[in-house]
């Protein structure tokens, strides 16, 4: 019989009586992301997504790993199903992992019988194999406390499943089962994190990036495109808002004080987002905030920089040091295009010595000259929005 996986649920287990919702929502966004790879039947049962390729043409490695990345998947395996009987189980399992079996030291079997019409209990089962294949594997001994390799073999309802160790999968909830928000994108390493970690709990995700012509270059936007797209490995497609940001910068400059440059130009940022969100049915703001990493994150800063929204702001990061953040952002595979070294519009018009330590009445007597309304709606009037999906080319 060919090769399937088993994707075993993770937190949605726990849930009451909504349970149903959140398993629904996973099989489809499974079937979503096996469609690139060809015709697979994607169904649920006793608490696991099976995905079974239906002819020789799928791409079965593609779609592998496809699903290390779906998330509300806690572990996945690659398996044989066979026959409940203990002919076909070792002969599946002879098939399936005898070269991963020989190239142990050692092994055990373990067994887990769901379906309770199967004659034999788990620890029967379990022994049973477990002699047969150290007949067949001499040179591999057998030890049931630290084996070098693990056969499992699950007795379900509609057939017998072999495997060897499972993998991690993505975890968390699936996507759609949280709502949405807008994460402010920028070049840098935090904020694709900051969209993957909220993207975890089952929120979909829609982007706002601030690109600063001719301060930033073409290359800076292609490099947060590409961000955007690698994100969606994990969240599924997304719209990326792109905006014209060049005339408030240049309005901060030539009317406010340079050393509330930063965050003059971060609550224009905010509400801007805030706008997009509210009208594209977003119920969150997503920042890479962290708290002391630059002038602009302190208690202080972040305080007047939020107030001028009036929906949540996520902040994913506000606790983690940098080397945590590049861990994640190195294991969901942002980090390389992160570091390329092309401009980003928060770094245009940087003060010398910025506010760090700002109250609300200091910044709105800093932005009086400002004709903010006008210059928020003719940011908005030109916003560029790119759908982005995973199996686009890379835009850089």
């Amino acid at each position: 019989m060919k090769e399937i996986f088993l994707l075993k649920l993770g937190e949605i287990v726990l849930k009451g009586a909504n349970k149903r919702q959140f398993e629904s929502k996973l099989r489809q966004n499974v079937r979503r992301r096996m469609k690139p790879y060809g015709n697979f039947d994607v169904y649920l049962m006793q608490s696991t997504v099976y995905v079974e390729p239906m002819d020789e043409m799928c791409d079965v490695d593609g779609a592998w790993d496809a699903c290390r990345s779906i998330f509300g998947v806690v572990s996945l395996c690659r398996c044989r199903p066979c026959e409940k009987n203990l002919d076909a189980i070792f002969d599946a399992v002879e098939n399936y992992l005898g070269d991963d079996l020989d190239c142990a030291k050692s092994f055990k079997v373990e067994s887990k019988r769901s379906d309770k019409r199967f004659p034999m209990t788990s620890i029967q089962l379990s022994q049973e194999i477990g002699g047969r294949l150290a007949e067949a594997h001499p040179t591999v001994e057998v030890d049931v406390r630290h084996p070098d390799y693990t056969v499992y073999v699950e007795i379900r309802d509609l057939a017998a499943y072999v495997h060897g160790p499972a993998e991690p999968g993505a975890g968390g909830l699936p996507t759609g089962v949280g709502g949405r928000a807008m994460c402010l994108l920028s070049g840098g390493i935090d904020s694709p994190v900051a969209a993957y970690m909220i993207a975890k709990r089952g929120v979909e995700i829609e982007c706002v990036h601030f690109f600063s012509y001719p301060y930033t270059s073409q290359l800076a936007k292609d490099k947060v495109i590409e961000l955007a797209r690698l994100v969606t490995r994990y969240c599924g497609k997304m719209t990326l808002n792109i905006v014209s940001f060049t005339e408030i910068q240049e309005a901060i400059r030539d009317n406010c004080p340079e050393e509330y440059f930063t965050l003059i130009m971060r609550r224009f940022m905010m509400e801007i987002s805030q706008r997009i969100a509210k009208h594209d049915g977003c119920g969150a703001l997503i920042t890479g905030e962290n708290l002391g990493q630059v002038a602009s994150q302190t208690m202080e800063a972040m305080t007047v920089t939020g107030a001028v929204v009036d929906i949540p702001i996520f902040m994913p990061l506000v606790g983690m040091d940098k080397e945590e953040i590049v861990t994640i952002a190195r294991k969901i595979g942002t980090l390389d295009t992160s570091i390329l070294p092309y401009e980003d519009c928060c770094t245009v018009f940087t003060p010398k010595h910025p506010k760090t330590k700002p109250t609300l009445g200091q910044l709105l007597h800093a932005e009086e000259k400002l004709d903010r309304e006008a210059l928020i709606t003719r940011a908005l009037e030109n916003i560029e929005r790119v759908a982005v999906k995973y199996h686009d080319e890379p835009g850089i």
